[in-house]
């Protein structure tokens, strides 16, 4: 118990210490990295993010994408999003832990910028492929004889 004691102050003062030389962010941030949730990469990389804009409203193009990722065989588990709906953040597979950040910009004319952002370009390609092609599907279906 002495040695669980002593442990746990080591500890204590140890994050005491990053939070003071590095700040709550940054103590903030190391969490989530440790926590295996940290989406800090993914929104690095929206600069080289795969683009497509959708004739959806914001709130029904994040439904229909999470959809998208939850279908049974190319599932793509959810570890991070966004309350108000502005980021998903996914692994490629269940077996896959390589990062993907899936963002939601509202544009004029009732249609949503989606972004997809992964340090592996394979991973980026790969779900945006899912998942454009599965709006631009939708999209189809609901206008026939229209193009996105």
């Amino acid at each position: 118990m002495k040695y669980l004691n002593r442990f746990l102050l080591i500890a204590g003062c140890c994050w005491a210490s990053v939070a003071v030389c590095c700040g709550c962010a940054a103590l903030k941030e190391a969490g989530k990295g440790f926590a295996g949730v940290s989406t800090k990469v993914l929104e690095e990389g929206r600069p080289s993010a795969v683009k497509k804009s959708f004739l959806l409203d914001h709130d029904r193009c994040y439904l229909e994408v999470k959809k998208i990722l939850s279908q049974k065989d190319k599932e793509s588990p959810i570890y991070a999003q966004d309350p108000e709906g502005r980021m998903i953040a996914v692994y490629l597979a269940s077996s896959d832990t390589t990062p993907v950040g899936i963002f939601f910009t509202p544009e004029a004319n009732a249609s949503t910028l989606i972004e997809i952002s992964s340090p592996s370009i394979y991973a980026k390609e790969e779900i945006a492929g899912r998942i454009f092609s599965g709006l631009d599907a939708l999209i189809k279906l609901q206008n026939p004889g229209k193009e996105n």
